[in-house]
């Protein structure tokens, strides 16, 4: 299994152990998008929903969602996340909204899936307070766009 440092020599899943990596600033961004009919986008961004503030319930739980991580994704190391910012913008193109995710730690580890997971809870929450008017919403596009820090470097999507 040489590469995935998830899974030990005999194969089996392990947490990494980071004990001898410098602590170092380190950031991540995600993104993703949660398409909807333009009407369930009107009702959105017009504030007629009927669980009230779409966007700013959504954003406070990408919050919560990075700093939920390690209790969610079973191999992720606790970590003392310093800053999370996510932002949902209506895309009348799309239709739909796009988010944005960043997280910042200075940790021996990264935070990619803290951003992931921030995204993935505020799409989550979008699908959550509209479904009764749009099941057909699909949320997806979630990706790392930027990663740096720590041993590996800079990464930035293209």
């Amino acid at each position: 299994m040489s590469g995935l440092t998830h899974f030990d020599a005999s194969g089996n899943a392990h947490m990494v152990d980071v004990s001898d990596k410098p602590e170092t600033a380190r950031v991540a961004s995600a993104e993703g998008h949660i398409r909807m009919s333009p009407q369930t986008l009107d009702l959105i961004t017009e504030g007629r929903a009927k669980k009230g503030d779409v966007i700013g319930v959504a954003q406070l739980a990408g919050i919560m969602g990075a700093k939920k991580t390690p209790e969610l994704i079973p191999l992720c190391h606790p970590l003392p996340v310093s800053k999370v910012a996510v932002e949902l913008e209506a895309d009348p193109d799309l239709p739909g909204l796009r988010i944005l995710a960043t997280v910042k730690t200075t940790g021996r580890t990264g935070v990619e899936m803290e951003a992931l997971t921030a995204v993935s809870t505020a799409a989550l929450t979008v699908y959550d307070m509209v479904k009764a008017v749009d099941k057909e919403m699909q949320i997806g596009g979630i990706r790392v766009i930027l990663k740096d820090g720590g041993k590996s470097g800079r990464y930035e999507a293209k």
